[in-house]
């Protein structure tokens, strides 16, 4: 039997048991201005503020306004789901190119992701969270970075080989992967702390494996390395960079495998081999000394020439599964997509949102009672 749908909160209720941070949660969501927020409710934008600082509470009829104006149930502002613990920062690939506008959006869709997550751990139990501890140094070197990129293959069981799904591989360890939606069409990707999980956000408009596959061993170099940093850096960004490049081709490796000249029929199957792009390889040629500089220019000269997507094409990006999967066993245990997003207080077309960001399949998930 299908779970039934708990009755909508009364706004009066919601009202006195107001969450002043969901109130900035779904502004920020839906990208509105305090000013464009109040100009609909029929406030002052001074009092939206006073909202969201927890100094006044709305009235019933403003609540139910506001959530009429920010296409929200007024459950939503009621108090009772946690405020996640969000330890560090956010880091995103996109810093200079994507508004804060645009970055807090995505901060407040990775949140209402964490509320559909913890409705599913409710009832399925998702691979516990088993990332190794980094302690880089400060400043770390560049010799610092490639041996945490070692040390992390290592912890993950990979040996010298390439890493087969890098998205498969970080949901099997308990990291959540989820498309970013078309709304945040400027931040290429981006990975944050919400409760007790890391998760990462990839953009679903690189539709190149490579470059996802880069994103997403980016994004955990962030994770492992950069605890506590604030993000924005460039050297934090060009740490996680040289963390992914060693992480998915080790140079101890890949030296012994690039060929000495130019050769782009042995270049295409290093691509495929490991998954990274021919500039990528390029790049490391030269890195790892193999490539003087002349040799450098003139191939990446031939890669800009040849227009992106590069050619050698290697199928479609890898894609998140876990949460899914996860919510296609629950609906055979009659809890339902719309009795998720009822649970978490969202509109049922958000929540599909969220769902819809996992879609493959991934095996030997485990129910508990619920």
């Amino acid at each position: 039997m299908t779970r039934a749908l708990r009755p909508p909160v009364p706004t009066a209720v919601a009202a006195a048991a107001f969450e002043p941070h969901a109130l900035a949660l779904a502004r920020r969501w839906r990208r509105m201005r305090k000013n464009e927020l109040a100009r609909q409710v029929g406030v002052t934008a001074a009092a939206v503020s006073q909202y969201e600082l927890g100094q006044v509470r709305p009235s019933a009829s403003v609540l139910a306004r506001l959530a009429l104006a920010l296409a929200m149930p007024v459950e939503f502002f009621a108090g009772g789901f946690p405020v996640p613990v969000t330890p560090g920062h956010a880091h995103f690939r996109s810093l200079r190119t994507a508004t804060q506008a645009e970055r807090d959006q995505a901060e407040a869709f990775g949140e209402i992701a964490w509320r559909v997550v913890e409705v599913v751990e409710r009832h399925l139990r998702l691979p516990e969270l088993r990332l190794p501890h980094l302690d880089l140094a400060e400043p770390a070197s560049p010799e610092d970075v490639r041996a945490a990129a070692s040390t992390a293959r290592e912890a993950f069981g990979l040996g010298q080989a390439p890493v087969a799904h890098m998205v498969r591989l970080l949901e099997s360890y308990g990291v959540i992967v989820l498309a970013l939606p078309d709304v945040s069409e400027r931040v290429d990707a981006f990975s944050h702390w919400y409760g007790q999980r890391p998760f990462v956000f990839l953009s679903p408009a690189k539709d190149d494996k490579a470059r996802s596959r880069m994103d997403t061993a980016h994004e955990l170099g962030h994770l492992l390395m950069h605890h506590d940093a604030e993000p924005g850096s460039q050297i934090l960004e060009r740490e996680a960079t040289a963390f992914a490049s060693e992480f998915l081709a080790p140079g101890t490796v890949l030296r012994d495998e690039l060929p000495a000249r130019l050769d782009f029929d042995r270049l295409h199957e290093l691509k495929r081999r490991w998954g990274i792009s021919l500039k990528a390889l390029v790049y490391r040629g030269h890195e790892l000394g193999i490539y003087r500089d002349h040799t450098y220019r003139r191939g990446m000269s031939l890669l800009a020439q040849w227009g992106f997507p590069e050619p050698g094409d290697l199928g479609p990006r890898e894609q998140p599964s876990l949460l899914g999967k996860a919510v296609e066993l629950l609906d055979q245990q009659q809890v339902t997509p719309a009795w998720l997003a009822a649970q978490a207080a969202l509109p049922p077309m958000l929540a599909r949102t969220v769902i819809d960001a996992a879609t493959e399949h991934v095996p030997e998930l485990r129910l508990t009672s619920a």
